[in-house]
C-alpha cells in the first residue's frame, strides 16, 4: 500500500505529505522537479524516514512515471504538481501550459497504463485524485451566489486556464478511458511552507523586513481563504470516500478582501512582534493592479459536507495567527527560500507598479 504524491516538495504537496506520515504508516514516493517553489527544505522532518521517498523528477517524464508506477504499485497518485502563481503566468504562460496541461496529460496516460495492468482488487480500488483550484470558474460579482461544483468554466489568467485543462483532461481519462479518477477545486491556501511570492506569506516577511506591503488596486479583490491544513484532511476524506468521477469543492467559508488581510496581518504583527518604527500598517502601499484580476471567488463546499462529513476546522482568525505565529518562528527557512532568483522575481513583478 502505497501512495505517488506528484509536487510533493511545493506548499500544499509537502503540507500533505508531512500530515498523510503523520497519521498513517503508508509510505509515499514524493515526485518533484524542484522548480523555484519546491523546496526539500519542506520535508526536512521526513530525513531518514523509510516511509518517504523522495524522487527528484518531472511528470512529463513518462519512463520515469513508468519505472515509478512498476517498482511501487500505489494504489493511489495524488497529483499536486502544478505551476500556480497567477502574476508569473501574465509573464511567463508557457511553463504553465507545459507543467500543467503537457505534464498531467503525461501523468495521466501512466496512470492509465499502471491501472489497465492492474488485476482485481487493486484495480477496482485504485484512484488517481486530481488537486485543483476554484480560479477555473472565473469571477463573481459581490452578492453572487458562491461556486459549485457545476458553475461553468470561465478562466481568466493563463493559470487559471492551464488549470481549467488540466481538469478537463481528468474529466475526458475517467469518460473516456473509465480511469477511476476524483478531483478536488480548493479556494485560496495558506499557512507553513507558503512561499513568499503570494499574497499572505510576501505581506509578512515584508513586514518583518520593514518593506512596502504592495495591495493590487483598491485591496477589494475577494478570496475564500482555507487554512492548508483544512485542506488535507478534505483531501484525505475524497480519497477515502469521494465518488469515482466526482468533483468537490474545499474551501474555507471565510471570504476576505485582499486590505482586509493585510490589516489583519499588522495587527497580529503589532501585537506579536512590535516594530520600534511603528504600526506596520504605515507599510501599506497600492500599487497598479495586475491585468484580468478576478474581483471575488466564494466556494460552496456544502457536496463535500454533504456527501463525506467534511468541514473546515479553523476559522480564519484561528488560522491566520497559527501562520503568522509560524513564520515569526521559521526566520530560517524564510531565509533560506529567499534566494537571489526569488528577489530577482520580486523585483520584476513590482519595479513597474
Amino acid at each position: 500500500m502505497t501512495l505517488l504524491v506528484t509536487g510533493g516538495a511545493g506548499f500544499i504537496g509537502s503540507n500533505f505529505v508531512l500530515d498523510w506520515l503523520a497519521q498513517s504508516e503508508e509510505p509515499v514516493v514524493n515526485l518533484d522537479a524542484l522548480t523555484y517553489a519546491g523546496n526539500l527544505g519542506n520535508l526536512a522532518a521526513l530525513r531518514g524516514d523509510p516511509r518517504h521517498v523522495f524522487v527528484h523528477g518531472d511528470i512529463g517524464d513518462r519512463p520515469l512515471l513508468d519505472r515509478l508506477l512498476a517498482e511501487h504499485r500505489p494504489r493511489a497518485i495524488l497529483h499536486f504538481a502544478a505551476e500556480s502563481h497567477v502574476d508569473r503566468s501574465i509573464h511567463g504562460p508557457g511553463a504553465f501550459i507545459k507543467t500543467n496541461v503537457e505534464g498531467t496529460f503525461t501523468l495521466l496516460e501512466a496512470a492509465r497504463a499502471h491501472w489497465t495492468a492492474l488485476d482485481g482488487d487493486a484495480k477496482a480500488a485504485f484512484r488517481f485524485h486530481h488537486v485543483s483550484t476554484d480560479e477555473v470558474y472565473g469571477s463573481l460579482v459581490p452578492g453572487a451566489p458562491a461556486f459549485t461544483e457545476t458553475h461553468p468554466y470561465e478562466p481568466n489568467s493563463p493559470y487559471s486556464a492551464s488549470k481549467a485543462a488540466s481538469d478537463h483532461l481528468v474529466r475526458a481519462w475517467h469518460h473516456t478511458y473509465g480511469l477511476p479518477v476524483l478531483t478536488t477545486n480548493c479556494s485560496n491556501n495558506y499557512g507553513p511552507y507558503h512561499f513568499p511570492e503570494k499574497l499572505i506569506p510576501l505581506m509578512i516577511v515584508n513586514a518583518l523586513a520593514g518593506k512596502p506591503l504592495p495591495i493590487y488596486g483598491d485591496g477589494q479583490q475577494v478570496r475564500d481563504w482555507l487554512y492548508v491544513g483544512d485542506h488535507c484532511s478534505a483531501i484525505r476524506a475524497v480519497l477515502a470516500r469521494g465518488r469515482v468521477g466526482e468533483t468537490y469543492n474545499v474551501g474555507g467559508w471565510n471570504e476576505q478582501a485582499n486590505r482586509d488581510i493585510v490589516q489583519r496581518i499588522c495587527a497580529l504583527l503589532d501585537e506579536l512582534r512590535p516594530s520600534a518604527a511603528g504600526p506596520y500598517a504605515r507599510l501599506i502601499t497600492h500599487v497598479t493592479d495586475r491585468p484580468g484580476h478576478d474581483r471575488r471567488y466564494a466556494i460552496d463546499a456544502r457536496k463535500i459536507e454533504r456527501e463525506l462529513g467534511w468541514r473546515p476546522a479553523e476559522t480564519f482568525e484561528t488560522g491566520i495567527r497559527k501562520t503568522v505565529r509560524w513564520y515569526l518562528d521559521h526566520a530560517d527557512w524564510v531565509a533560506t527560500v529567499q534566494s537571489g532568483g526569488y528577489r530577482d522575481w520580486l523585483a520584476t513583478n513590482y519595479s513597474a507598479r
